[in-house]
């Protein structure tokens, strides 16, 4: 003999029994036989979804059907709902379609209607279920509104706009912070695993009333040069960076540069495995800046590891603002923090210097990055960078290695090569202290005679027989000292006549007219570095 428990289902699934026996009907007759395996799987992709959603539609009618009144039902304000009344039902969205919910309402004139079949069932404020929100969540973290609302339609068969799929996403991530706040991983079971903390950023495109206040001043004076779109170098200030923490436990694993790198089959096959990870622990933030992001992560590792007994380790991908903020979270809390960049990272760098010294395409280039990443495997990290500076610098002026150290110190810093000028053009001897001479022509250009400016009269303030102070000045000012304040002039000085060695005259019989003439005339084949005219 049955109960009335169990005479219920058979009269309340009635519809999805024949649900079920129109499916079982469709598969035994002869349209579904000629049909191929693909078309078969479109129907019954449509077969399915309606036949669990009679389902669960009988199972919210049976669970209406059973459910008992309740006294002394009060809302939160403590007001009581002494009436109740059925047949409200309200919509709920479905991943299998569309259901109605017939719960009791316990109603109070002036008050509105409340449902505990609500709570026992967990419904949601809005219209879609919780499976609708997951999905919605999931397919939005994979790319745009409109592809997760395309996804869904394609796993659900249900039509999902563009802003209930945002409005999904944005309520399922509500419970973020609570749900970190709640989950606190154990700490770890061994003593000698490593403390991993790591963080990395992402620029997000935002509305421009989204943007921080710095970003949106600088977007506020940019200029477009097309009206329709965006040029060359136009994209920047539209983002807003968004930071990504991390923690998590790591037991060493000792490995090689062949282990990580192998050259060959052999080495891949008895490369060792990489750390096991474990009780990893996530927070991010659009909203938050990267100083409060990393001050997150290390109250969890100080959650972990408030003894500072373990290891720490902060993970980067070589980016200068963390690794500040990172050395200056550690400085105050006055903890020892290794930081490491990711050998991912590292190698996309040395693949951006070697497009440098070889053409694309080139498949030396292979080789010599390889070189590079197994040496800084090994230890050699400052040494790789050493010989990437070296080559790149000797790639761009062609000079010798040997000549370049011989005459590197003597260079000024951030000073441009001086064209035209021989033995000497590679290494930017542009006299610096030279300040009333104009710049050098171009080689082939320019007047043929010197390229001073005059100096003043024919007695210049560089003449042997001037007696005037610039004779005393001009040193001080090639040595770059201060001039002394008060100092007397040199009394005129009597110079002993000497024989010019080239002629009858003597040197300073010789005028200085025909001086400057002669040497104007040597400038043309080549560039004296002895001191010219006016100069003694």
């Amino acid at each position: 003999m049955t109960t009335g428990h169990q005479d219920a289902p058979t009269a309340g699934f009635a519809a999805s029994r024949d649900r079920f026996e129109t499916v079982l009907g469709f598969l035994d007759g002869q349209e579904a036989g000629a049909l191929s395996h693909g078309e078969l799987e479109e129907r019954l992709a449509v077969d399915h979804r309606e036949l669990f959603r009679q389902l669960l539609q009988d199972h919210l009618d049976l669970r209406a059907q059973r459910e008992a009144r309740v006294e002394g039902v009060r809302d939160a304000d403590g007001v009581s709902r002494p009436s109740t009344e059925t047949g409200h039902a309200r919509a709920l969205a479905t991943v299998f379609g569309q259901v109605n919910v017939t719960p009791i309402a316990y109603r109070k004139p002036g008050r509105g209607n409340l449902h505990p079949a609500d709570a026992t069932l967990n419904l949601p404020a809005e219209r879609h279920s919780h499976g609708l929100r997951r999905l919605a969540a999931v397919e939005s973290s994979r790319g745009s509104f409109d592809d997760a609302s395309e996804a869904m339609a394609r796993a659900t068969g249900q039509q999902v706009g563009k802003r209930q799929v945002e409005e999904l996403t944005a309520r399922a991530a509500v419970d973020f912070d609570g749900f970190y706040a709640t989950r606190q991983p154990p700490p770890a079971a061994d003593p000698g695993d490593v403390l991993v903390l790591s963080c990395d950023g992402k620029g997000v495109v935002m509305r421009a009333d989204a943007l921080r206040p710095a970003t949106a001043a600088a977007a506020g004076k940019a200029t477009s040069k097309l009206a329709s779109r965006l040029s060359k170098g136009e994209k920047r200030n539209r983002k807003r960076m968004a930071e990504v923490g991390a923690v998590y436990d790591a037991s060493p694993a000792p490995r090689t540069s062949p282990d990580i790198l192998p050259a060959n089959q052999d080495q891949r096959a008895r490369a060792a495995p990489g750390p096991a990870t474990s009780n990893k622990w996530l927070t991010a933030s659009v909203v938050d800046d990267a100083a409060q992001v990393v001050a997150q992560i290390f109250d969890e590792a100080e959650r972990r590891d408030r003894d500072h007994a373990r290891t720490w380790i902060a993970l980067v991908d070589g980016n200068n603002h963390q690794i500040d903020r990172i050395t200056a979270e550690a400085a105050t809390r006055k903890i020892s923090v290794a930081i490491t960049i990711d050998f991912i990272h590292v190698l996309e760098y040395l693949w951006k210097a070697a497009w440098c010294f070889y053409a694309e395409g080139d498949p030396a280039v292979e080789a010599w990055v390889q070189d590079k990443a197994r040496a800084i495997l090994a230890g050699r990290a400052a040494k790789v960078a050493g010989a990437i500076h070296r080559q790149a610098t000797n790639r761009h002026t062609g000079a010798h290695p040997a000549y370049r150290r011989r005459h590197l110190r003597q260079v000024p810093d951030q000073q441009g090569p001086l064209p035209g000028l021989p033995d000497r053009a590679d290494q930017r001897l542009a006299d610096r202290y030279r300040r009333h001479r104009r710049p050098l022509p171009a080689p082939g250009k320019g007047p043929p005679r010197h390229h001073r400016r005059p100096l003043g009269t024919a007695r210049s303030r560089g003449h042997p027989q001037t007696s005037r102070r610039p004779q005393q000045r001009r040193p001080r000012r090639l040595l770059g000292l201060p001039p002394r304040p008060g100092t007397a002039a040199h009394p005129p000085l009597t110079l002993r006549r000497q024989r010019h060695p080239a002629g009858g005259m003597t040197s300073l019989q010789k005028s200085h007219t025909h001086m400057c003439s002669s040497r104007s005339r040597k400038s043309e084949s080549h560039v004296d570095r002895t001191p010219a005219c006016g100069d003694w």
